[in-house]
């Protein structure tokens, strides 16, 4: 990955930790965007932890709207997934490198079809999946994001409940029915805490990794979402 060349902005250590995630979307926004630019900030799982941490270290952020996806900001390590991925990512993630690296030699067809063999029990799965699924016979990629995930782990646990309510007006949370990652108790348990925020609970039967077979779906839902707020900019 190729570092920023801005002088003005800091070359990110650890760039591929969660706070190095954190710090390159901001800088990204410092460098490309506009102060007095109003922003749309879209988050699936943790990637709504990096919204409500961006929005806590620049409050002056001009943001109109921020929409959390199957929301991971509190509790990773003690949600069922959490528990069972835990101590893969923290213990035992190296020994994943070595599989990975002999599969990476492998033509890019049968890696496709290796794909598509695990994911065949998905209804309408989304094509565009495949080739980005491929690319994850990395050793780079899977160490990359294994890491990070380990980071998440460790680091996401309290809700950032004083970012939250000093932005509510602004976030539309969408929690799954169904998520092993953020399951529907912590959908009651922070809707009990903000129950004026707008908080809502999937009833589509989406599944977290809604990209591998309803991401035209949740584009629409959320475009359905912002239509208003847009309409008077």
């Amino acid at each position: 990955m190729e570092m920023m060349e801005d002088t003005d902005i800091i070359e990110l250590e650890d760039v591929f930790g969660l706070n190095g995630q954190i710090e390159h979307k901001l800088a990204f926004l410092k460098q490309y965007v506009p102060r007095n630019i109003k922003l749309v900030l879209i988050g699936h799982s943790i990637g709504c932890y990096i919204i409500l941490e961006m929005m806590k270290r620049d409050p002056d952020l001009q943001v109109l709207k921020s929409l959390l996806l199957f929301p991971t900001i509190e509790r990773m390590a003690l949600s069922p997934q959490g528990k069972l991925m835990t101590p893969v990512l923290c213990k035992l993630r190296y020994a994943m490198y070595v599989p990975v690296y002999f599969l990476s030699f492998l033509p890019e067809s049968i890696k496709a079809s290796m794909v598509r063999l695990v994911l065949r029990g998905l209804q309408s799965l989304d094509e565009s999946s495949i080739p980005a699924s491929v690319t994850l016979f990395s050793v780079d990629c899977v160490a990359n994001a294994m890491y990070l995930g380990s980071q998440e782990m460790v680091q996401v646990m309290d809700r950032d409940n004083p970012t939250i309510e000093k932005n509510l007006d602004k976030i539309i949370f969408y929690y799954g029915s169904n998520d092993q990652w953020c399951p529907e108790q912590y959908y009651e348990d922070i809707k009990k805490d903000f129950p004026e925020g707008d908080i809502r609970l999937c009833e589509r039967g989406i599944r977290h990794a809604f990209v591998l077979n309803a991401s035209k779906e949740v584009a629409s839902m959320i475009t359905d979402w912002l239509h208003a707020d847009l309409a008077f900019l």
